[in-house]
């Protein structure tokens, strides 16, 4: 265990982790740490400043800012792992078939992701994201149907250097279904780039979500989300700085610290870089 932790002696690291757990116990425990109802107006709060009642000052409805940010890492966060959980598991399961069937079955498959490639990942997603309407549901998902194909490229490479070798063989001729043996015999060792792969579209996850909130097409009101927050803070930026810059310090950080800390898993899994 020792062992499997020394990347973590890298400070760079060991930064992206704190900062990780961090955010994460502010989600978890945003109900006790927060110091007001984040959904509660107060018309005679309206853009206070940060002060001791208020620590990060108050929006344009006399919300408490530093409680909205607590409960906005929530939702970004959920969002986040959400999005890249549904886009892992389509393209996991369609890179596995592609890589395994091979034939017709692999072209059609991949011609579809090269499909889906061909346009501006962002574009596309606000594109069906306007189509289905503003909403976190139909923002997920629309993100989803555009990153999945990275996955199939990625877990298609892998089956493809794992569906010769003499255990997969010997499943085979012992009569194991083509499911049981893509589960079983495949994935498990093909899973070590798909983690490091997953660990780095976290942070790109929190942008692309946010980025789809700031324009209205994710988190709409009142739900606290950093993105939406950031958003409507824009028409008071000259006069109420702390409206957008602390939900901006939260994506910042978050980011920050999941980038990082990729970096660290990366490296590790790298025999080169662990030498």
């Amino acid at each position: 265990m020792v062992r499997q932790l020394r990347f973590l002696r890298h400070p760079a690291t060991a930064l992206g982790l704190a900062l990780v757990l961090i955010v994460v116990l502010l989600a978890l425990f945003a109900p006790l740490l927060a110091t007001h109802d984040p959904l509660a107006p107060d018309p005679k709060a309206f853009l206070q400043g940060p002060s001791a009642v208020h620590w990060f000052g108050t929006d344009d409805l006399g919300r408490d800012i530093y409680s909205r940010t607590l409960y906005g890492a929530r939702t970004s966060l959920l969002s986040a792992v959400g999005l890249v959980a549904i886009a892992a598991a389509i393209g996991i399961t369609l890179g596995a078939v592609a890589g395994y069937m091979g034939g017709r079955v692999d072209d059609l498959l991949m011609r579809t992701t090269d499909m889906f490639l061909a346009f501006p990942g962002l574009i596309l997603a606000m594109a069906i994201a306007a189509t289905l309407g503003p909403g976190l549901f139909h923002a997920l998902l629309a993100l989803s149907l555009v990153w999945w194909p990275s996955y199939a490229r990625l877990v298609r490479g892998q089956v493809l250097s794992l569906r010769q070798l003499d255990y997969v063989e010997a499943a085979r001729a012992q009569g194991s279904p083509t499911w049981r043996i893509i589960r079983k015999e495949i994935l498990p060792n093909a899973m070590t780039p798909i983690v490091v792969q997953v660990t780095i579209d976290l942070g790109y996850a929190i942008l692309s979500t946010s980025g789809l909130s700031f324009i209205g097409l994710g988190v709409q009101a009142p739900t606290p989300e950093w993105g939406a927050m950031i958003s409507y803070g824009r028409a008071h930026i000259m006069k109420a700085w702390w409206y957008s810059t602390f939900p901006g310090l939260g994506i910042f950080l978050t980011v920050l610290g999941v980038n990082l800390l990729g970096d660290g898993i990366r490296d590790w899994f790298d025999p080169h870089q662990r030498r």
